[in-house]
């Protein structure tokens, strides 16, 4: 097997502002997974109705897969990182004869001897994308299909209001409810937490039928996220995401028996490891697919989850359609859905995963179903 990337800029909207850091741009790698003609060969024989003159077959035509990575701050990954990884990727992937023994061995490119992504989940998310897509393409099935879900349905999406003043919140939460937004997702975590309770309550007034999420990204004192949800749970909050700082599991539990709404762990839920320690300390996790490494490892995470209890979110970073699109083919595992990361950048270079509306949708075509924007109809 073949990898291959390219890297652009993904510069954002608007400055998104949480409470650790602002965000203007961020850099993509769009990483390629191609089959060579002997990983080809192997993918057409493995067809029943493939053609023996078209070894890549009809919906895959060009014999390669799709995937991304984001440059991330949290993960130590800039651009120079990223190539460097890549390239150790890409010899490793040279030496897998097929498309199966790669996606067999992946998880060894984390936890192998001397495992080069062993710290990088998001470059492993981005491979891991390539060889579901490329899988999908290879057999003509969506990758919800491939995983046992044959049909998907338009799912709702959170979008995300960052951290600004309450009239800029609530002039965005109105026309976001006018475009079809049910599901607002408020970043909290102010210096002065009046100003939280103040966007919070300007959402609420400019969107009353929107569920709300609430995220202060750990920025909280446990005191302090107590009285501050006492009084916010009036607003529709649904759930809050992270209230205290990460590493701290007997804060966390103590705000999740005392909140009057779900608690949900984000920060402290990264990896599978991370699952059972969080059973009865927190209602939900919130799983990113760039943290714990992919659609197969969000598959095992989710599965967790519902056997210790836990119901499921989905967040991302903000990163293109194709970024966004493994998440969206598992949205049936989860109860809430955060998936608007594509919706946060200035211009989005792929297409197929909607959400403008509110409204996550996929194109039905095989694989991860997203196109170049360019090459959309």
């Amino acid at each position: 097997m073949k990898l291959t990337w390219t890297s652009a800029p993904l510069p954002m909207r608007e400055p998104f502002r949480i409470s650790r850091s602002v965000t203007t741009t961020r850099d993509a790698f769009t990483v390629t997974l191609h089959h060579t003609p002997r990983s080809a060969e192997r993918a057409a024989a493995r067809r029943p109705d493939s053609d023996p003159d078209d070894a890549v077959g009809d919906h895959g035509a060009d014999g390669s897969g799709h995937g991304e990575v984001v440059t991330s701050a949290r993960q130590g990954l800039g651009p120079a990182r990223i190539d460097a990884l890549l390239r150790r990727v890409a010899r490793w992937a040279d030496a897998r004869p097929d498309l199966a023994t790669l996606l067999a061995r992946l998880p060894e490119l984390a936890d192998g001897p001397g495992a080069p992504l062993a710290d990088a989940p998001g470059v492993l998310a981005a491979v891991d994308a390539a060889a579901h897509d490329l899988w999908g393409r290879d057999t003509g099935q969506p990758v919800h299909a491939l995983l046992g879900e044959p049909a998907f349905r338009p799912t709702p999406t959170a979008y995300t209001i960052g951290i600004t003043s309450p009239a800029a919140a609530a002039t965005r939460a109105r026309r976001l409810a006018e475009r079809g937004f049910t599901v607002l997702k408020v970043k909290a975590g102010s210096p002065n937490p009046a100003d939280d309770l103040a966007r919070l309550a300007a959402v609420h007034r400019a969107a009353p039928g929107a569920r709300v999420l609430l995220d202060p990204n750990g920025a909280w004192s446990p005191d302090q996220a107590v009285r501050l949800l006492d009084r916010m749970a009036e607003f529709a909050v649904e759930a809050v995401e992270q209230p205290v700082a990460p590493g701290t599991l007997d804060r966390l539990a103590w705000v999740a028996a005392r909140s009057p709404v779900p608690v949900v762990a984000d920060e402290d839920a990264r990896t599978a490891a991370d699952i059972p320690r969080l059973a009865g300390v927190v209602h939900g996790v919130n799983l990113k697919l760039a943290e714990c490494g992919g659609i197969a490892a969000a598959v095992r995470c989710a599965e967790l989850a519902s056997a210790h209890g836990l119901d499921v979110m989905f967040g991302c970073l903000a990163a293109s359609s194709l970024g966004l699109a493994p998440a969206v083919h598992l949205a049936a595992r989860a109860r809430w859905i955060d998936l608007d990361g594509h919706l946060l950048i200035a211009r989005d270079p792929w297409t197929g995963i909607g959400g403008e509306d509110g409204v996550l949708r996929l194109s039905g075509a095989p694989g991860l179903g997203v196109r170049r924007r360019a090459e959309a109809p």
